[in-house]
């Protein structure tokens, strides 16, 4: 028990600012006081107690605003911050690391009893503020789920999801586009990953700059295996010979 205090205490002065003491996040945290009820509630759940159970959840739903279903369990090192509103449900699974922000739902879409019904967030991941994720479904170690973002399928690790429905970013291609943009000596530093049409048209710019450096790229390799290849003697029959190959090493 205390060794589960001393770890949450120590994760939300390491990842809040305004975090100032151990006294205060001890006392003034309902984050932290969400969780230590919740597991006092688990515990009863899990050991047959489940109307205890249910009732300790609700007397922590009431002093804190943050309602955690018995039943649903929670890792270690858990950041539920400012939490005002944050709905966690049955059959959910934190990992350990994560950090919830106020107003999420971790809510089901099936009114199936005994079936899993709610989200399973990895170890590590980012929900934002107001954030839905509503489903029994898989969201991959290390993710972010933007704020507003209303989540219904699984979300791979490392990716980011965003918008309503939210459609996922992927670090890689984000990685990508911005090598390519360094390269053309440009920088889109305005340009953000919502739903502004002139922020998708200046990345399917991007994109496309991309693409046809690549292509000349293998133009080129074309050219250089032609010059060196054995062609026909006869004039038409080189210029054809030379047409029908390059469009072959083009493809």
């Amino acid at each position: 028990m205390f060794q589960h205090l001393r770890e949450d205490i120590a994760c939300i002065l390491e990842r809040d600012p305004a975090a100032r003491s151990k006294w205060e996040v001890l006392t003034c945290y309902p984050g932290l006081h969400a969780l230590v009820l919740h597991r006092r509630a688990h515990w009863c759940w899990t050991h047959g107690l489940r109307w205890l159970g249910r009732f300790v959840s609700h007397l922590s739903r009431f002093f804190t605003g943050i309602e955690i279903h018995p039943g649903a369990t929670i890792g270690r090192r858990v950041f539920i911050d400012h939490g005002m509103g944050v709905v966690i449900g049955e059959t959910a699974e934190v990992g350990d690391g994560c950090t919830i922000y106020q107003g999420v739902t971790l809510g089901g879409t099936s009114l199936h009893k005994g079936a899993k019904r709610h989200p399973t967030l990895g170890r590590g991941v980012i929900v934002g503020a107001n954030a839905q994720v509503l489903g029994a479904f898989t969201v991959g170690e290390g993710a972010r789920v933007g704020s507003n973002a209303v989540v219904v399928r699984e979300v791979p690790a490392g990716a980011t999801a965003v918008g309503n429905p939210a459609r996922i970013l992927h670090k890689e291609a984000d990685a990508l586009r911005e090598e390519a943009a360094a390269r053309m000596g440009f920088s889109a530093y305005g340009v953000t990953q919502s739903d502004d049409p002139v922020s998708q048209a200046i990345n399917g710019l991007v994109d496309n700059a991309s693409s046809q450096e690549h292509q000349i790229a293998l133009l080129w390799q074309a050219i250089e295996r032609l010059s060196n290849a054995t062609v026909p003697t006869d004039a038409h029959t080189t210029e054809q010979f030379d047409a029908e190959k390059l469009n072959q090493l083009v493809r």
